[in-house]
């Protein structure tokens, strides 16, 4: 079974790449720094909940799109 801190980020960037997001674009519109962006989706950053709620406002989606079937 995968790591759920991998399972998150894989999500972060597959929702990021469909919209056509940069990195950069994303930790903008997230208010988070680009290093950070980049540490989720490699799945070597265990994010907060406030985060977890920025990352999806930005991406426009529910924060549970995120998190969904991660185990």
């Amino acid at each position: 079974m995968k790591n759920p801190l991998l399972q998150f980020g894989e999500r972060v960037k597959k929702v990021r790449l469909e919209q056509g997001l940069s990195q950069e674009d994303l930790a903008e519109q997230a208010d988070l720094h680009r290093n950070y962006v980049s540490q989720i989706e490699c799945g070597r950053r265990n994010l907060s909940l406030l985060n977890i709620l920025k990352l999806a406002r930005a991406l426009k989606v529910p924060a549970s799109k995120l998190i969904e079937n991660i185990r």
